[in-house]
């Protein structure tokens, strides 16, 4: 593994593309939502990446802050960049304090499921509101666990199957670990990745918000803030710190 984790030059360069997704509407209405519970103050997100969302978010007037373990996908995030340079803070978001007091810390697309086990997960959410303002907002986009999808005893999920990509997730229910592997095909080149991760309900992520001194305020199934439930895929969940 590089000095970047599974995060390297590689991923990066093609990170908002396969990853992240560029469809301007989905980060409208996501960069308009933050907008709206920062109430105006500073922002600190975590695993910021190459600034798909810091960056417009930054565009809108927004005094933005981010943590980010990899190199690689700050070096694209500072490529992209057309004003001042943003502080990103290299290093652990489980760990790694910025200066300032937030309104609002986020976390988005699935990325606490990178956080592999219950201990750090925890440590995510006491990092969050140690940076928060009283009152201030933490938010996290993440999926609910797909074990629905699996039969009884199943643990391959298949998510992409295209001419270019295929998609596979292998789960462990007794741990709530599940490994994602992917296999991009172009010509005759072919390229792996597999990343593990760790899935928590909802519930679970309320408890640890609980342990870090927040509760929950909102929690909607998509970033026009449907209402959640039983049938979401995803949750857009926000924590208010007391």
């Amino acid at each position: 593994m590089s000095r970047d984790g599974f995060f390297d030059e590689g991923i990066a360069e093609t990170y908002d593309r396969d990853h992240g997704g560029t469809d301007p509407d989905l980060i409208r209405q996501t960069v308009e939502c933050l907008i709206d519970l920062s109430e105006g103050g500073e922002i600190l997100e975590f695993a910021v990446g190459t600034g798909r969302i810091a960056i417009p978010l930054a565009e809108r007037g927004a005094v933005v802050k981010g943590i980010e373990l990899s190199r690689a996908m700050v070096e694209k995030l500072r490529a992209k960049e057309t004003a001042a340079p943003m502080e990103v803070a290299i290093g652990d978001m489980t760990s790694v304090r910025v200066a300032g007091s937030f309104s609002l810390v986020f976390l988005v697309f699935n990325t606490i499921d990178n956080l592999t086990t219950q201990q750090a997960q925890v440590a995510c959410f006491k990092n969050a509101a140690v940076h928060l303002r009283p009152g201030g907002r933490f938010l996290v986009e993440t999926q609910v666990p797909p074990l629905q999808k699996l039969a009884f005893g199943e643990t391959r999920l298949a998510f992409a199957s295209d001419p270019r990509h295929f998609g596979v997730d292998v789960f462990d229910v007794a741990t709530q670990s599940y490994r994602s592997n992917h296999v991009w095909m172009d010509g005759d080149r072919h390229t792996h990745l597999s990343i593990p991760f760790r899935y928590a309900w909802p519930s679970e992520l309320d408890l640890m918000a609980e342990l870090a001194g927040m509760t929950l305020e909102f929690r909607w199934a998509d970033w026009n803030r449907s209402p959640f439930d039983r049938l979401s895929g995803k949750h857009v969940s926000v924590w208010r710190k007391l």
